[in-house]
């Protein structure tokens, strides 16, 4: 009888809320090729019998096809080799573990589909079998600070913009012609932004803005409209004295030795500044979830990183928590009509609601349609040449619907996600932030806006 009581659990799927496990890396056998191997082929048996997730990426359609297109039918027909077919596909959004699996812990099964993917990518990177490219392309702080230098820059971004550049671009280093790439400032965000007096009658938030490699390098206005937007409140803000790339894109690639000294370069400073009374907040998604989820189970016994992890916040769920205490400024002089928003995957699974859809709709005379679907972009996924197809069609559907809303405003969370989308509607299509439409309805003047590539 107990058996069989086992087994109807073991059917049903887990109904308790998902549990996550801290990733033991450090435990003997962790990276060994054979033990992963085998914990590949227990988990894809179990994702062939589910399917839930067919419609998320493109990894499981490639598990489900090289099954499906084995001789049997079976998993136990597919060489072990092909399995780095699907991991290469997995790019971490978590959606899988999030919002699709029944068998994630505490089920019995054990189910981590996106940290099992990671492991066998850190193995890979220890292997030294990384490619090159993927090494260049996450290392945001070094290729920020080049690109920033005044003539770089130039050079930089016209290339990107050049058919024949990209061409050679994309037989060097195997990103894609036709991806959209970010441009680079020499006037970076963290050189340029000077703090604002409080607003009058202001409220006790103190923020310290962790602004993000994107964000003083590539898209300067990001983080400038989330100051803004925060002064307009009276929230006091700063920056970090100095700050290092949260380390989700070495993260994805399984670089777990830089990940370590990125975390060893931030975390003293950021808890510091939590012990004098400030919180954090950072203007992309993928950042905030780096310092709340994946450092703790990477570091669990690391003092400083379980102080960020309580401590750092989405801007809008900040926003949120302020507007529930009735200290947000709701004066907003102008509507902003019809916004489609598009929730990314690195938002959704951090658990806080649309807190950026409910605090657009507070200003008068605006409607948000919401898209939760993946870009498809995540990271470097969507530049790179062998990639960039199963990008686009893993955003099309997210397209589609924002080409039907035919609304006045399109904007994301993630900016890499929007421009991503951007794409597909057309070379005139401009996203904006979140921050940008709020400093619009609150009447404030776009003319601290730098220029692209300034």
């Amino acid at each position: 009888m107990e058996k069989e009581t086992d087994k109807t659990v073991m059917r049903e799927g887990n109904l308790e809320a998902p549990l996550r496990h801290p990733i033991a890396w450090q435990t003997p056998g962790f990276f060994d090729a054979q033990a992963i191997e085998t914990e590949l082929h227990r988990v894809f048996e179990i994702c062939h019998g589910c399917r839930r997730c067919f419609n998320l990426c493109q990894a499981f359609p490639t598990l489900f096809d090289l099954i499906d297109n084995s001789p049997g039918m079976d998993l136990k027909d597919v060489a072990p080799a092909d399995y780095g077919r699907v991991v290469e596909q997995c790019y971490l959004c978590d959606m899988c573990y999030m919002t699709k699996c029944p068998y994630v812990p505490p089920h019995p099964w054990n189910v981590d589909f996106p940290h099992l993917m990671w492991r066998a990518k850190a193995a890979t990177f220890r292997a030294g079998k990384t490619r090159w490219r993927d090494r260049l392309l996450t290392s945001t702080d070094a290729v920020g600070r080049l690109a920033g230098i005044p003539v770089v820059t130039e050079f930089v971004n016209a290339a990107n913009r050049r058919p024949a550049a990209r061409g050679l671009l994309e037989k060097v280093l195997g990103v894609h012609r036709q991806a959209r790439l970010p441009a680079y400032h020499r006037r970076t965000f963290r050189k340029s932004w000077r703090p604002a007096p409080a607003a009058a009658g202001g409220t006790t938030g103190r923020v310290a803005l962790f602004t993000t490699c994107y964000g003083n390098y590539n898209d300067p206005d990001l983080p400038r409209d989330l100051a803004r937007v925060f002064e307009h409140n009276g929230i006091t803000l700063r920056l970090m004295d100095a700050e290092r790339c949260c380390g989700m894109p070495k993260w994805e690639i399984g670089d777990l030795e830089s990940v370590a000294a990125l975390k060893d370069a931030n975390a003293p400073i950021l808890a510091a500044l939590i012990d004098e009374g400030f919180d954090i907040v950072a203007p992309v998604p993928s950042c905030v979830l780096m310092f709340k989820q994946e450092l703790p189970l990477l570091f669990p016994d690391d003092a400083r990183v379980m102080k960020i992890k309580g401590a750092i916040f989405d801007p809008f769920e900040y926003l949120s928590l302020r507007h529930k205490a009735g200290q947000l400024n709701t004066d907003f002089k102008q509507s902003l009509g019809k916004i489609v928003y598009h929730v990314p995957c690195h938002q959704r699974v951090q658990n806080i609601g649309p807190k950026t859809r409910d605090i657009l709709q507070l200003v008068p005379g605006t409607t948000v349609e919401t898209i939760e679907r993946c870009s498809g972009h995540d990271g470097t996924y969507g530049v790179k040449r062998e990639f960039y197809e199963a990008a686009v069609k893993i955003g099309r559907p997210v397209v589609r619907r924002i080409a039907e809303a035919q609304a006045e405003h399109f904007t994301s969370d993630c900016p890499i996600a929007a421009e991503h989308l951007a794409q597909g509607l057309g070379p005139e299509a401009r996203p904006l932030s979140p921050f940008a439409l709020l400093c619009r309805a609150y009447g404030l003047s776009d003319d601290d806006h730098s220029q692209q590539g300034d």
